[in-house]
């Protein structure tokens, strides 16, 4: 399942959305070289979160191998920013397009709740709270972590609170057959949360690099708290569908189109 748009409208310009996912695509052409190497492994290297480094429990001079052209040495050199930068740092460009197409479809909405101030504030938290969540499930990991999908995760958790009834429109690939449906935000995010879980919960104790999980589960367990505080109830007062009882479902459960 693919999320293609929702049914929420904007109320305000988004220019801390905007903003984000300007500055992503910047360092993903100017620093990441689009994928392209050495840049690519250079720039996770230098500003991707690796949770032993962070930690400083890998020995000096530890390398790390990124393939036959790229080798990452760490050990006792690193800073705490690597937190921050590894937020806007990807892995390849499925990586950065998904995660960009997620945060253009529920960041407006959660960005309308807060203001645009509020909101630069609580995505940073968020991303902030899923390195945290990420590396205190593997403290000795050396393999590095990035991505805006943990702070994005926020977002998300965020919005399943503030819109839950919204529909949003989804993308079903079955075998040939594709189609699309539209459900409640609570039933797509939550089913989201739910398979991140429990695929953290499998990742246990694997090695080798893949997906961070937990990095998604904490940012959106830490955008359902921090919307609590965040949220101001003068904007959300203007939204036609915030929380369970203001408006009305736009659609029931129902497929909407046919490929």
């Amino acid at each position: 399942m693919f999320p293609i748009r929702d049914d929420n409208p904007q109320l305000s310009i988004p220019w801390v959305t905007y903003g984000i996912v300007a500055i992503n695509v910047i360092v993903w052409i100017f620093l990441q070289g689009m994928g392209s190497e050495p840049m690519l492994s250079g720039s996770i290297c230098r500003l991707g979160l690796i949770p032993a480094d962070l930690l400083g429990t890998l020995p000096a001079g530890t390398r790390i191998d990124f393939g036959p052209q790229f080798f990452c040495e760490l050990g006792g050199t690193r800073t705490w920013h690597t937190v921050i930068s590894s937020m806007f740092m990807h892995g390849g460009w499925m990586h950065i397009i998904g995660n960009m197409w997620f945060l253009w479809i529920f960041g407006d909405n959660v960005e309308d709740a807060m203001g645009s101030a509020r909101f630069a504030i609580f995505y940073l938290l968020c991303g902030v709270a899923a390195a945290g969540l990420q590396v205190a499930t593997n403290l000795e990991s050396a393999i590095p972590m990035v991505g805006a999908s943990g702070a994005i995760g926020g977002v998300m958790g965020a919005y399943v609170l503030l819109y839950p009834r919204v529909h949003v429109h989804m993308l079903i690939f079955l075998g040939f057959y594709v189609t699309t449906i539209a459900v409640p935000a609570v039933l797509m995010l939550g089913y989201w949360f739910l398979v991140q879980l429990l695929s953290g919960v499998a990742s246990q104790g694997v090695s080798g690099g893949g997906v961070a999980f937990w990095a998604h589960v904490g940012g959106f367990a830490a955008g359902a708290v921090l919307v609590l505080l965040f949220r101001k109830p003068d904007l959300l007062r203007k939204h036609p569908y915030y929380g369970w009882q203001r408006g009305s479902p736009t659609r029931n459960w129902r497929r909407i189109d046919r490929r």
